[in-house]
């Protein structure tokens, strides 16, 4: 197994479940020193336990990537636990409601996706840039998605909300290109995670439907996801800055 992050300290924000679990994990296995941050403790500590159990470092902070005091909170108890920060991996989001114009759509919906997906991964950042300056530098992934690079009639929020996440990405690398840290987005499309499994448990003709459109013919693995994080955080992509990396079996092509 490679350790091309021994001795780095690497947050998973949204790390609890599906792809920014596996990614924690993945940290970990390449000998990070990983905090799991989100809103859900039990699942949470979960992961750290699991983690642990495998012979990595990990630990858990409970966070609303919503307000600015818990997401300063979330950073500086990964600094107190590890004493640094090199690496953070943006990862928390919601899909809100989809198959909807926007005539139909629930302003409050709207505002909730802008809420945790823009103003969550914006305040990251705002506490991330300082905190890894502060350890000599590192990089930021933030997640995108193929609603990045694409439109998609019914889904306004979820769509705007991730080009925004691109916009900020390619902003705050250009702020930080010559100060040590780079910032990149991952952009999954269809990934198979526990809770997609469960969203179409009972709508398989969908799923069917939506994977013929993926010009791979299947949808992602999490660990495909990771592998692309892992790669953008570490020493191997030391010249890629501010980009947005498709994995989404060609989807966005």
């Amino acid at each position: 197994m490679r350790q091309r992050f021994a001795g780095k300290v690497a947050l998973v924000v949204g790390g609890t479940a599906g792809i920014g679990l596996t990614t924690a994990q993945m940290f970990a296995a390449e000998g990070a020193k990983v905090m799991i941050a989100g809103r859900r403790r039990a699942e949470g500590e979960a992961a750290v336990e699991a983690i642990r159990a495998a012979g990595g470092t990990a630990g858990f902070v409970e966070a609303d990537v919503t307000q600015a005091e818990s997401v300063k909170a979330m950073v500086a108890r990964t600094v107190e636990a590890f004493g640094g920060l090199h690496v953070a991996y943006n990862n928390a989001g919601i899909t809100g409601t989809v198959n909807l114009y926007v005539e139909d759509a629930d302003p409050a919906m709207f505002a909730n996706v802008m809420a945790i997906n823009v103003t969550g991964t914006w305040l990251a950042m705002k506490y991330e840039v300082p905190a890894i300056l502060a350890s000599g530098g590192g990089a930021i992934v933030n997640c995108g998605s193929v609603a990045s690079l694409r439109g998609s009639a019914g889904c306004s929020a979820y769509y705007a909300s991730k080009h925004a996440v691109l916009g900020m990405t390619k902003c705050v690398a250009l702020e930080n290109a010559a100060r040590g840290i780079r910032v990149n987005a991952v952009c999954p499309g269809l990934v198979m995670t526990e809770l997609v499994e469960q969203g179409f448990a009972t709508a398989q003709d969908k799923l069917a439907m939506l994977t013929a459109r993926i010009p791979m013919q299947r949808t992602g693995r999490p660990e495909e996801v990771g592998e692309a994080v892992l790669w953008l955080a570490s020493d191997e992509s030391s010249f890629v800055n501010g980009v947005a990396l498709p994995v989404d079996g060609a989807t966005s092509v």
